[in-house]
């Protein structure tokens, strides 16, 4: 396979471009920078341009371009950074890979699609959209992908839950505190936290390249849901570390204003019910398996 990748120098985009070519497949990376190197190839998203060369020959693209969610507090010019990070270069794409013929788009997205007050309710891709300016991102993501799915293009949206590594993302930030023995549930602790190992988010997106029946939106969660209190207990049994506090809902509001209530204080209980149907097997199947892989410690 040639995969063409956008969004490769991130935390997932690294472990895939060194997952495929482990697997022997050809990847190109789209860069927004004067090509460095033979893999390379340049594109500006904001000006809708991208070296034609790029997609040449290619099976697949994966898009998983997007500004972090949670790299610092929100006010209303980040907001807009995180949907033009997002919309923009997905609906280039998009555009690009209908006029080229690509086969396959595989575009990010995340579980936070479903909003975070469907309580104890299981969700699966079936679900309807949920409320908040995080399930309007994901829903306007998605949507960007239009003009490839429109031409016939197999197109996947992979909807992310909190990917754990110690490279990147939540764990590496909570890491430090539970050492310092400052980790705690987040407020009442009931609500759910989805959480998918490193490994299994690229195993999934692996799968989707390979599998010409997947399409659509397919959740890259962990087959086991939790409560934020049981990924609480979970992460100090595997760092060996106590957790015993409790983070008010009041004190993370106060630190980190809207994110609190959009991606800590709520979250779906989520579950990957068409990656499941379509036979793939998860290498860490549990919140514990995931950790201990992750942290390296049994």
């Amino acid at each position: 396979m040639k995969v063409v990748i956008a969004g490769s120098s991130g935390l997932i985009g690294t472990a895939l471009v060194a997952a495929l070519r482990r697997d022997g497949q050809e990847v190109s990376r789209l860069v927004r920078r004067a090509p460095a190197a033979p893999d390379e190839f340049a594109w500006d998203p904001a000006r809708a341009q991208l070296d034609e060369r790029a997609l040449r020959g290619a099976d697949a693209v994966v898009n998983l371009c997007g500004a972090s969610i949670g790299a610092r507090r929100w006010n209303g010019g980040y907001k807009q950074l995180l949907r033009d990070s997002r919309i923009t270069p997905t609906d280039v794409l998009a555009t690009a890979v209908a006029a080229a013929g690509v086969p396959t788009l595989v575009n990010a997205s995340g579980a936070q699609y479903y909003g975070g007050t469907t309580g104890d309710s299981i969700v699966d891709e079936t679900a309807s959209n949920g409320t908040g300016f995080l399930a309007t991102l994901c829903r306007d993501w998605e949507a960007a992908t239009a003009p490839a799915a429109d031409a016939g293009v197999r197109t996947v949206l992979v909807r992310s839950a909190v990917v754990l590594s110690r490279n990147g993302g939540m764990l590496s930030m909570l890491h430090p505190l539970y050492w310092l023995g400052l980790g705690g549930r987040l407020g009442s602790g009931r609500q759910y936290t989805p959480w998918i190992s490193l490994d299994d988010e690229v195993g999934a997106i692996l799968f989707a390249l390979t599998d010409p029946e997947l399409s659509g939106p397919v959740n890259a969660v962990g087959p086991a849901p939790v409560t934020n209190a049981e990924f609480t207990r979970a992460l100090g049994r595997a760092l060996h570390r106590p957790a015993p506090l409790l983070v008010p809902a009041f004190a993370l509001r106060a630190a980190i204003g809207e994110l609190a209530d959009e991606a800590l204080l709520t979250g779906p209980r989520a579950i990957p019910a068409a990656l499941e149907k379509a036979g793939y097997t998860f290498q860490h199947p549990t919140i514990g398996a995931a950790l201990a892989a992750t942290i390296g410690r049994s």
